[in-house]
């Protein structure tokens, strides 16, 4: 049965083109729905790149931080509780500043008190746990 016979059999007044058509319409229709929304964009200060550090960091804060250290209170469990602590200015320990220098140095190299985790995270993975501390 060739294709115009088809279209004759379905309804007569269906020309071939028509159909066509609206096959291409369905087609463009279900290629819209399926696309991803686009993707937000970073705002001029780069919050954008700043939030999926700090989604990064609470992973990893949570897997080999929470363990010693709140990250929802001020209290202490093993460490000091970290919530607030880009607030309070310094650190309880040793007074210092608290900055993204001091936070990343502070991990890596721990103290008498906090073993050091420059061994076990890599730099990036240290930069996005400063970023999430930042937010607490």
């Amino acid at each position: 049965m060739e294709f115009s016979q088809f279209t004759t059999t379905i309804g007569g007044s269906v020309k071939s083109n028509h159909l066509l058509v609206g096959i291409a319409a369905l087609g463009l229709c279900g290629l819209a729905f399926a696309q991803e929304p686009p993707a937000k964009k970073a705002s001029p200060g780069g919050a954008g790149k700043n939030s999926a550090a700090a989604a990064r960091g609470k992973e990893i804060f949570e897997q080999k931080c929470a363990i010693c250290h709140y990250a929802d209170s001020d209290a202490k469990k093993i460490g000091p509780g970290l919530k607030g602590i880009s607030k309070r200015g310094t650190f309880t320990v040793n007074n210092n500043k608290v900055t993204d220098e001091t936070l990343k140095t502070w991990i890596e190299n721990g103290d008498t008190l906090m073993p050091p985790f420059k061994e076990v995270l890599e730099t990036p993975q240290i930069k996005d746990v400063v970023a999430y501390v930042k937010t607490l």
